[in-house]
């Protein structure tokens, strides 16, 4: 059973369910392309009280919404539409075809509404895309910021790729032991599916890329994409990164002004992109994230596991 055939949840099934011709024939296709060795519910990883897992229902999948929205909008201050103010909720189209990755504490003491389930409460979230999925139904949602179909078209065949989004973990839990389970989680859902490149949106808070220019010129002098793995943002959304010379930048003081879970795509090896993008509904600066499997420092293989091997 994948997401998409839970009775309870209102997904693609639901929407395609009006449709005819095409539409159904589609909503078939990514329902059976859903179905793979990590299945809802699945637990990728464990650290003291908390577990990363799957959501299994379409309650799980509003839980993470409402922490989304209690940080993206509550906390972030993002502008939100009429209909995610009424629902307390962050949602968009693309979370009907998306696996939901949660970090649950059995011992979390945060009483916020929705985020309370059977197994404890949700302090983080990750919304994970495989490369099949999109390619038969929406796309992928980085294509609004980023120009990432060529670099898609050059590895057909040869990698298979996964995107992350919309992450977000509630502020007391933004330390390093919920980030590396982040992380283990994401690992071993690529190992169980057997994915070659993690690629997707990272944000720096604020819609001043001037006021950024220490971080942004940071990724861009240090992180770079090599050609191979080089992705532009769209011509008419693209910001200069490379704000600063390179004997200018403060390496010290830029990765403190970088978000957690940025650092930790530097530290496990990840590249960024040409040009950053700036979201003035979520008052974000975006920059775009590749990580190829083939590119990981090695030294984080003997803590999360090497890329062959299948978790148990």
């Amino acid at each position: 059973m994948t997401l998409l055939d839970v009775d309870h949840t209102k997904g693609l099934r639901h929407v395609t369910a009006q449709a005819s011709g095409a539409g159904l024939k589609i909503g078939r296709q990514i329902a059976e392309l859903a179905e793979g060795p990590v299945r809802p519910g699945t637990v990728l990883g464990r650290k003291g009280t908390m577990s990363v897992r799957l959501a299994a229902s379409r309650d799980e999948i509003e839980a993470s919404q409402r922490l989304r929205y209690e940080v993206f909008y509550q906390e972030r201050s993002a502008l939100a539409d009429e209909i995610t103010a009424l629902t307390g909720r962050d949602q968009d189209a693309f979370d009907d075809v998306c696996d939901h990755m949660l970090v649950v504490d059995s011992a979390g003491e945060i009483d916020l509404p929705g985020l309370v389930l059977g197994d404890g409460t949700v302090v983080g979230t990750y919304r994970l895309l495989r490369q099949e999925v999109a390619e038969a139904g929406r796309g992928f949602y980085s294509a609004a910021e980023f120009d990432i179909a060529p670099l898609i078209e050059a590895k057909r065949g040869k990698a298979r790729f996964l995107e992350l989004g919309r992450s977000c973990v509630l502020k007391p839990y933004r330390t390093k032991p919920t980030v590396e389970l982040l992380w283990q989680g994401i690992w071993n859902y690529v190992r169980l599916h057997r994915l070659d490149v993690m690629f997707g949106c990272g944000s720096l808070d604020g819609v001043d890329p001037q006021a950024l220019a220490l971080p942004l010129s940071f990724l861009h002098h240090q992180r770079r994409a090599p050609m191979e793995w080089q992705v532009r943002a769209l011509p008419e959304r693209y910001v200069e990164m490379n704000r600063l010379p390179a004997d200018a930048v403060d390496m010290r003081e830029a990765m403190k002004l970088l978000p957690p879970l940025i650092k930790g795509y530097l530290r496990v090896g990840a590249y960024f992109g040409d040009g950053a993008v700036v979201d003035h509904q979520f008052n974000t600066t975006d920059v775009l994230i590749v990580m190829p499997v083939s590119a990981i420092n090695a030294r984080y293989f003997s803590h999360f596991g090497a890329p062959g091997e299948v978790p148990v």
